[in-house]
């Protein structure tokens, strides 16, 4: 069993958890998932590895509790272990082509871009990163990433933070200015938040032709591709996140229909949290 090392809250109802998993960060690399159950009878839910530490043999992960599964997790503790924790999955992320990258996160999505702002910095090749919330309570790893991006930038929706306004704003920003500049300038931007915010980013730099790379995680089940939970439209092609991604190419992602397939469960999943935590549908105890 795979035990809860160390739990510590980050924002309004997100929690870090390092979890002791010497057989899954033996391999692991930025860019991976990995899936777990938090007890026999749980559903299996996908988390990217937000850092790692292969020395001491831990993962760490970002859990935003919005569901069923993600409020059970949040009851267990330092010591509590989960049924199943099984990785790394997915393919490692490759941005060995580019120079200039500048790495966006929206909320939760700063677990994602977080491992590429370490290994860019260790490689030599430090990102800019734009960081996005509603708030300046919802903002993660603000101090890590300072320590490890080229710049940093904030926006969040108040203008408690950083810029009053969206990571889109700030992205332009930078886009106009090396468009002024016309050398040396961004060839990659990698997106990771809510969808939306991710199809905005996409839509933002198929203006400037700026390869835009996004990290998909829909509706997964099974981690090997043999479900059919997790596929997508991109290129004209169905794929599925969990074997041919979890990153693809922003332009040729058909966010409609992935959109629209997040969805689906949502009444769903309302359901199992109000029988979980006692709560009528519209939140109240």
């Amino acid at each position: 069993m795979n035990r809860i090392v160390k739990k510590r809250v980050l924002a309004p109802n997100v929690n870090e958890y390092v979890i002791d998993a010497p057989l899954v960060v033996k391999n692991a690399r930025p860019g991976q998932f990995v899936i777990l159950r938090v007890d026999e009878e749980g559903e299996r839910i996908p988390f990217t590895i937000c850092d790692m530490d292969k020395a001491a043999g831990t993962v760490t992960l970002l859990v935003q509790e919005v569901g069923y599964s993600t409020a059970k997790l949040a009851k267990l503790v330092v010591g509590d272990g989960v049924a199943d924790f099984v990785g790394p999955l997915g393919k490692p992320t490759d941005l060995s082509a580019h120079k200039n990258i500048v790495l966006v996160g929206g909320g939760i999505g700063t677990a994602v871009i977080y491992p590429q702002a370490k290994a860019l910095f260790e490689a030599g090749r430090p990102a800019a990163v734009i960081l996005g919330a509603r708030n300046r309570e919802l903002l993660m790893y603000t101090d890590e990433f300072k320590r490890a991006a080229k710049s940093l930038y904030i926006a969040t929706d108040d203008g408690s933070a950083g810029q009053k306004g969206f990571v889109t704003d700030l992205l332009k920003e930078l886009l106009e200015a090396d468009r002024q500049r016309a050398k040396n300038g961004i060839d990659c931007v990698m997106a990771v938040g809510p969808m939306p915010m991710m199809r905005a980013v996409a839509n933002l730099t198929k203006e400037y032709g700026v390869h835009t790379v996004v990290s998909m995680n829909p509706i997964m089940v099974d981690g090997t591709g043999m479900c059919g939970g997790c596929r997508l439209s991109v290129g004209g092609k169905t794929v599925y996140a969990c074997v041919d991604g979890p990153e693809f190419d922003a332009h040729e992602v058909d966010w409609a229909d992935a959109i629209a397939r997040l969805s689906l469960y949502k009444e769903t999943e309302q359901a199992h949290r109000c029988r979980l935590t006692d709560e009528t549908a519209g939140g109240q105890k």
